[in-house]
C-alpha cells in the first residue's frame, strides 16, 4: 500500500462518514417534472414509488355532482398551514394502558395520541403527545368542503373502545367515521394500533360518481434540543419497494444548487406515486404508520413551521404528509367503505417486526438501510440481554456493554490470528525495506520478491486489516440503529442521564463536554499505538493517527451510548493487544541482515530463461 492509496482510502472513509450524515442536508436531489396532485384524475397516478415535485396549480377543473370541491392544500405556499384547533371543540378519549387517543368532532378525526409510556421530557410525568401542533387531525378528511376539520360532525356514539361519528353533505352524501381500539392485552393486536372505517353513503336518488379523498397521515416535529432533524421523514412502501422523503428534499439548496446543479429554491410539497400499502409521518423517536385495505394512490409530503421547542430559538421546521385514496362511484342509496389500520406509536424494532399484526414490513420505518442486518442483530440480542437486568436502573447501558463484549468474544479467534499477521508484518519490515532499496528500479521484482517473503514468514498483507473490516459494519449498524431506536431514550447510566443524546456533563464557552466521546478517541489513541504498524512509511503513520480524532469528533455529539459501545470495544481490545504483544512468536522472522544475502534465493524463477539460439 503507497502513500497515494492509503491517503485516498482514508479521505474516502472521513467522506462516507461526512455523508453518511450531511449528505441529506447538502446534496438534495434535483426535482423532477411534476405533478399537482389536487388534480390528477382517479386512476391515473404517478409511477410507482416515485416522487414528483411541486407545479404551479392548473385551473379547476369540472366535477361530479359528489366528488372533493377545490382543494387549496397542497397549494404552492412555501410551508403548510399550521391549523388552529376550535376552543369549542368536544374531544373524545379512547385509551388502554398504553395510549390516549384524542379524537375531536371537528373533522371527526384524531386531534393527538399521548403515549403513557414516554414523558415528554426527562424527569416529567408528562406523556409524549403525537400530532400535537398539525396542519389537520389524523385520519381528517383534507381540504373536503363540507367533511374536513373545518366540518362539525356529530357524535353517535362512544365508548372506551369505539368512537363513531357521523356528519352529512346537502343531504346527498352521509359520512361515518369509526375509530376502534383494542384493549393493551388483546392477542394478534398491537396497543398502538386502532382500526378506522370511513362509510360513504349516497342518499341521493340518482348515482355519485367516484372521488379522490385524501386523509392526513399527521404531523411530526423535533422531538429535543439534540434532535437535528434527519429523522424528520415521511415513508411509503409499494410492495417490491419502500422509500422515504427526508425533510431536507423540501427545503432546496445545498453545495450542488450553486452550480446549477438541483433546485435553489425550496419545494412547496412533493407527490409520491402509489399504490402504497403504507404510508408514515415519523421523528426521532416515534411514527404514526397508515395501512390501508386497499393501497392508497399516493402520498403528498410538506413541511410546516411548528412553534419552537421549550426553552430553545432554533425554528422547528415539521413535516407532514396527505396519504391519497381513490372511492368508487356509488348507487343511488348504496354506500362504499374506506378501512385502515392506523399505527401511532413508539419506533421499537421488535414491536414493529411482528408479523402477526404488521404484514406489510411496516419495520422498515426504522430505516436501517444498508447496514439493516447488523442493526437488526445488534438490536435483537441488546433487547434479549436487556432482559436479564430489566428492574436495574441501567439495564440498556448494561445491555450495550454486554452486546459488546459478547461481539468481541465472538470474534476473538479471527481477531488473534490478524493481529498475529500484523505483528509477523511488523517484523518483516527491514527485509522489505532492503528489496524496496534493492529493485526500486523494477517493480515487478520487487513485488515478486515480497510475496515470496510474505509466504515464507506466513504473513498475511491483509490479515492486520481484518479487525476492522469486522469492526466497521457493527459500528455503522450500532450508529444506525441508536439514532432512532425509542428504547433508549432517556435510559440512564452512570453520569448519562439519557443514553439517546449526548452525555453533555458541563459548557466551556459554549461547547459542551461529553465524557464518552473523549474516553472514545483516547482508547483508539491508544490501541493505535500498541497495534503493530505494518509499514514504516512516516506519511501513512500520521494519517492513522489521525483516525482516532475524526472518530471521536464525528462521534462527539451524537448518542452517547455509540460512544459507549466504541469505548467498551477498545477498552477490551487495548487488554486483548497487550496479552497479543506479550506472546512469543510462534515463527520467528530472520534477522534483517539476512535481507540481501537471501534475496537471491527469494528471485529465483521469477523471470523466465532466455532461449538458446
Amino acid at each position: 500500500m503507497d502513500k497515494k492509496n492509503t491517503f485516498v482510502g482514508v479521505l474516502l472513509l472521513a467522506a462516507a462518514c461526512i455523508s453518511l450524515y450531511f449528505g441529506p442536508k447538502l446534496f438534495p436531489p434535483p426535482p423532477t417534472p411534476a405533478v399537482n396532485p389536487a388534480h390528477v384524475a382517479p386512476g391515473s397516478p404517478a409511477a410507482p414509488g416515485g416522487t414528483t415535485a411541486a407545479a404551479p396549480t392548473p385551473a379547476h377543473e369540472p366535477e361530479s355532482v359528489i366528488t372533493r370541491g377545490p382543494t387549496p392544500n397542497p397549494s404552492n405556499a412555501t410551508f403548510a398551514t399550521l391549523a388552529e384547533d376550535s376552543v369549542d371543540a368536544h374531544v373524545t378519549v379512547l385509551q388502554n394502558d398504553f395510549v390516549e387517543v384524542l379524537l375531536t368532532d371537528f373533522g371527526g378525526a384524531i386531534r393527538a395520541v399521548a403515549m403513557k409510556k414516554y414523558p415528554a421530557q426527562l424527569n416529567d410525568p408528562q406523556p409524549f403527545v403525537f400530532n400535537a401542533q398539525h396542519t389537520d387531525p389524523m385520519l381528517a378528511l383534507v381540504d373536503f368542503p363540507g367533511l374536513d376539520r373545518r366540518t362539525r360532525f356529530q357524535l353517535v356514539s362512544a365508548t372506551d373502545r369505539e368512537v363513531v361519528y357521523q356528519a352529512q353533505i346537502d343531504g346527498q352524501l352521509e359520512v361515518t367515521r369509526r375509530y376502534t381500539l383494542p384493549a393493551a392485552a388483546a392477542p394478534g393486536v398491537d396497543p398502538y394500533q386502532l382500526r378506522h372505517v370511513t362509510t360513504f353513503r349516497n342518499l341521493a336518488d340518482k348515482n355519485a360518481g367516484p372521488m379522490r379523498v385524501a386523509m392526513s397521515v399527521g404531523t411530526a416535529g423535533l422531538v429535543s434540543e439534540h434532535d437535528y432533524g434527519t429523522e424528520l421523514v415521511t415513508g411509503y412502501s409499494t410492495g417490491k419497494d419502500h422509500g422515504f422523503v427526508e425533510r431536507s428534499k423540501l427545503q432546496g439548496g445545498g453545495l450542488l444548487s450553486k452550480v446549477g446543479i438541483g433546485s435553489s429554491e425550496p419545494l412547496p410539497y412533493i407527490t409520491t406515486g402509489g399504490p402504497l400499502l403504507w404510508s408514515s409521518v415519523q421523528d426521532q423517536f416515534f411514527v404514526s404508520i397508515l395501512t390501508p385495505d386497499k393501497p392508497a394512490v399516493d402520498m403528498i409530503t410538506r413541511r410546516v413551521e411548528l412553534p419552537a421547542l421549550p426553552g430553545q430559538s432554533q425554528p422547528n421546521t415539521g413535516i407532514t404528509a396527505n396519504a391519497d385514496f381513490d372511492v368508487p362511484g356509488i348507487a343511488a342509496g348504496g354506500e362504499t367503505t374506506l378501512g385502515l389500520n392506523f399505527y401511532v406509536g413508539p419506533k421499537e424494532y421488535k414491536r414493529l417486526a411482528n408479523a402477526d399484526v404488521f404484514k406489510a414490513d411496516q419495520d422498515h420505518v426504522m430505516r436501517f438501510g444498508f447496514f439493516s442486518f447488523f442493526a437488526k442483530t445488534l438490536l435483537t440480542m441488546m433487547t434479549w440481554l436487556h432482559g436479564f437486568f430489566a428492574g436495574s436502573k441501567y439495564a440498556w447501558g448494561i445491555a450495550i456493554i454486554l452486546t459488546t463484549l459478547l461481539l468481541k468474544g465472538i470474534f476473538l479467534p479471527l481477531t488473534l490470528a490478524a493481529s498475529k499477521s500484523a505483528k509477523r508484518m511488523q517484523k518483516v519490515q527491514p527485509e522489505m525495506k532492503a528489496l524496496r532499496e534493492k529493485f526500486k528500479d523494477n517493480p515487478q521484482k520487487m513485488q515478486a520478491a515480497t510475496m515470496e517473503l510474505f509466504k515464507k514468514h506466513r504473513v498475511n498483507p491483509m490479515g492486520g486489516c481484518l479487525p476492522m473490516l469486522i469492526t466497521l459494519p457493527f459500528f455503522w449498524g450500532f450508529f444506525t440503529m441508536l439514532r432512532s431506536a425509542s428504547e433508549l431514550r432517556f435510559q440512564p447510566f452512570l453520569w448519562a442521564h439519557d443514553l439517546s443524546a449526548p452525555d453533555t456533563i458541563a459548557h466551556v464557552l459554549g461547547l459542551p463536554i461529553n465524557i464518552l466521546p473523549i474516553l472514545m478517541g483516547a482508547t483508539m489513541v491508544v490501541q493505535m499505538r500498541l497495534t503493530p504498524q505494518p509499514t514504516v512509511d512516516n506519511a501513512q503513520a500520521k494519517i492513522f493517527k489521525f483516525m482516532p480524532y475524526m472518530f471521536a469528533l464525528f462521534c462527539y455529539n451524537f448518542s452517547c451510548a455509540l460512544a459507549l459501545y466504541s469505548t467498551v470495544n477498545g477498552i477490551f481490545t487495548i487488554g486483548q493487544q497487550l496479552i497479543i504483544n506479550r506472546m512469543k512468536d510462534p515463527a520467528p522472522v530472520s534477522p534483517a541482515s539476512t535481507a540481501v544475502a537471501t534475496a537471491g534465493p527469494l528471485l529465483k524463477n521469477v523471470t523466465p530463461k532466455k532461449k538458446k539460439k
